[in-house]
């Protein structure tokens, strides 16, 4: 297959541009902002095409007279007719409500982006937990006081923290490699919600523009380029929760933007022992059209948070009455994180036929994390209390080239990119604690330095209403550990790489059906420290997948995506962060059905719907054994949005998550749940009032949930059964905002 993708790219790439009358133009909104990704048609001449980055497209074999019908979410559609096609085209859309039948089945069209799409512009997050939410057929736990990195499912995957999604925002990446708490580790909690514009997703290891993590899916947000107002809001809630919000414009003309977004959050929690939870996020960002070519922006972000918690207690202390759902075993559980970033974006127009996009980056970062999962099992005088810290310096830059050209009767879009990553994580430490005061022992204790170095190309060949889309990643990774615990000094180094080749088959019947066949290689690099244990043996390991389906709009206001997938993981080999151990599992095999709904009955009523079912075993294992645990089978997620022309809006959704395996004969199982949210408010001039409800039934759910064998104090031996941290009761908060 390598071979294949590789002949095929390089043909592509080789081959000269034909000639041909084409048009080109900009499209932009009403503050002359660039809008990528419109959707352009030429209904005399069944030619189409979308806007590139900059909002610049070229439309093929169009003739003076033609008509061009121009499309986007969120915008009045527009009509042109080509007075002289060498003259480019300037055209301003206008903002007006979302509208699913201007939703075009188009070749460029991917449907999880669009279903994300619908999810953000309909029920916007008020909450940096609800971002991940927004993805389709993705959920998450929390179970650290909401200071931690939320714990992530996908298509049957227990994600833990992001071993197996690849995160970013604006390109940076999110997951951490080689994590104090478990590789991969990935905390959102650094980005503002309300500065979100978009979420670009997508499931399985199809895109060469995503590498390590990307087995399951990939997840990059958005963040705006300008805001449309100044803001200031203000929210008030029970558990003693606050948390103010400022977004402010300095600067905003047609070519230079620079706004500031601020965030403070507390809280207390719906926990016994309070959690004394803060949190301070802030972000100022710089877009510049520096000449009709030059496009840059600069982003820099800082955030802070520290916290109590309570920690997952033992179902059989809530069972005898020892403790309430709410209490505690060890509630000096907690930690402090926060995280710097410095973001660089800059794309240059080389010709009406491409352009190059660079992306830099540097973060610093820290983290400290104190948790207590086995109470008095390994230590029964001072307890098993850990202690998990390092400091981290991240840095890297991402180039991609992208072209579009004709070859004969094709029209085609190359992509070409290179790049490179380093993380240096310095004291990346687990030790045995008391209280967070005293060190007791040292189980890790280090620096590490890890690179990755890659390359990519891709090509999107456009044959009529068929699209094949081969593609090829190649990564060099080098990982290198220094271990302070060594009697002498001692630095160890090691180097894998990878191939991926992705090869994808678009097949549009009409502009309301396409059906989709994508094929996949992946992979999820495992934990420095474990790399220089084994001697570089099951550091990369590969995942094989497949997705089968269809994108459909039975009629214009609904949209239905449904796809049957299978994903082989060659080997579920990670680092356990907690115990600083290797867990190797063997291969496993996974696969499922989505099924995604969205209708718009009403301009300004959307129901949507996303049903997951999956089937995920161990391959090595004995038949009953083979359950991976906490893989969740079915999940499913839906809401009812109202946004009203007098101003008034609502949203009430439900998620459902179906009994799991906590273990790998099934003998132990993690409890279901069916939790409803719900928010309203009224927008008037320039106020914005509002509440919203978290658990409006008030039922009584377990957020996350683990199979752990524990004792406690004075038990005389250790018990194994379900431990969890309890999901929020009902919860109310209230919000104003002003709009100026």
């Amino acid at each position: 297959m390598e071979r294949i993708c590789l002949t095929i790219l390089s043909i592509i790439f080789t081959l000269s541009l034909a000639n041909a009358q084409i048009v080109t133009g900009q499209v932009t909104d009403s503050d002359a902002q660039p809008l990528p990704g419109a959707f352009i048609s030429n209904i005399s001449q069944a030619e189409h095409t979308h806007s590139d980055y900059n909002g610049f497209f070229k439309l093929n074999n169009t003739t003076t007279g033609d008509t061009l019908q121009l499309s986007f979410l969120g915008f009045e559609m527009e009509e042109i007719i080509v007075k002289d096609v060498t003259t480019p085209l300037q055209v301003t859309m206008i903002e007006t409500k979302f509208l699913l039948n201007e939703i075009v089945v188009s070749p460029e069209l991917d449907a999880l982006n669009i279903l994300a799409e619908v999810n953000l512009k309909t029920n916007p997050v008020t909450s940096s937990q609800e971002i991940l939410q927004k993805v389709p057929g993705l959920f998450i736990g929390q179970h650290a006081g909401g200071g931690k990195a939320e714990q992530i499912f996908l298509r049957g995957f227990d994600i833990d923290h992001g071993t197996d999604i690849n995160i970013t925002v604006d390109g940076m990446p999110v997951n951490m490699v080689s994590h104090a708490h478990g590789q991969g580790y990935a905390d959102l909690h650094f980005v503002i919600p309300e500065t979100i514009d978009n979420i670009d997703f997508g499931k399985g290891p199809y895109e060469a523009s995503q590498g390590n993590f990307a087995t399951a899916g990939y997840v990059n947000f958005k963040t705006k380029d300008r805001l449309k107002n100044n803001q200031v809001q203000l929210e008030v809630g029970q558990f003693n929760s606050q948390r103010f919000l400022g977004m402010l414009n300095f600067l905003k003309t047609d070519k230079h933007n620079l706004y500031l977004a601020t965030e403070y959050s507390l809280t207390d929690g719906y926990f016994e022992s309070p959690q004394n939870f803060y949190r301070f996020n802030s972000m100022l960002k710089y877009t510049g059209q520096l000449s009709d070519k030059d496009r840059l922006q600069l982003t820099a972000s800082h955030f802070s948070s520290e916290w109590n918690a309570s920690g997952q207690i033992p179902q059989r202390l809530v069972d005898n009455g020892t403790i309430t759902r709410f209490g505690a075993v060890d509630d000096t559980e907690g930690g402090n994180t926060s995280r710097t970033n410095f973001l660089l974006d800059y794309s240059k127009t080389i010709t009406n036929n491409s352009f190059i996009k660079n992306t830099a980056y540097y973060t610093l970062y820290d983290f400290e994390l104190y948790s207590n999962f086995t109470f008095f099992l390994n230590d029964p005088i001072n307890g098993d209390q850990i202690r998990q810290r390092e400091n981290r310096q991240l840095f890297g830059w991402t180039s991609a080239y992208h072209q579009e050209a004709n070859i004969g009767d094709a029209a085609v879009y190359n992509t070409a990119g290179v790049g490179f990553r380093n993380d240096q994580s310095f004291d990346n430490e687990l030790s045995n604690t008391l209280n967070r005061r005293t060190t007791l022992s040292s189980t890790q204790f280090g620096n590490i330095n890890e690179t990755n170095v890659f390359a990519y190309v891709n090509s999107n060949i456009s044959l009529g209403k068929l699209t094949i889309n081969p593609a090829l990643r190649y990564d060099i990774f080098r990982f290198g550990y220094e271990d302070f615990l060594q009697n002498e000094f001692q630095t160890a180094a090691i180097s894998k790489t990878i191939l991926s080749p992705k090869l994808n088959i678009l097949y549009n019947q009409t502009d309301a059906l396409q059906l989709y066949l994508k094929l996949g290689k992946g992979f999820h690099s495992n934990d420095s420290r474990v790399v220089v244990a084994q001697n570089g043996e099951e550091i990369l390991p590969a995942a094989y997948g497949s997705d089968l389906g269809f994108i459909w709009k039975p009629k214009p206001n609904m949209l239905l995506n449904v796809g049957g997938w299978y994903l082989l993981s060659e080997q579920e080999f990670v680092y356990v962060g907690d115990e600083g151990v290797v867990e190797p599992s063997g291969q496993s095999q996974r696969y499922g059905v989505d099924i995604s709904v969205r209708h718009q009955p009403l301009s300004w009523l959307h129901y949507n719907l996303d049903a997951n079912y999956t089937v995920a075993r161990a391959i090595d294992e004995l038949e009953g054994e083979s359950y991976i645990p906490l893989a969740p089978d079915l999940t499913v997620a839906g809401s009812v949005s109202i946004t009203h022309p007098s101003g008034f809006y609502q949203s009430t959704s439900v998620r459902y998550l179906d009994n799991r395996p906590a273990n790998e004969d099934n003998s132990i199982v993690a409890k279901g749940y069916t939790v409803v949210d719900a928010n309203m408010g009224y927008q008037w001039k320039r106020f914005d009032v509002g509440i919203s409800i978290q658990n409006l039934l008030n039922t009584e759910w377990n957020e996350t949930q683990f199979a752990t064998t524990s004792r406690l104090s004075y038990e005389v031996a250790p018990v194994e059964e379900i431990h969890f941290t309890p999901g929020t009761p009902f919860s109310l908060r209230a919000k104003l905002a002003i709009l100026f």
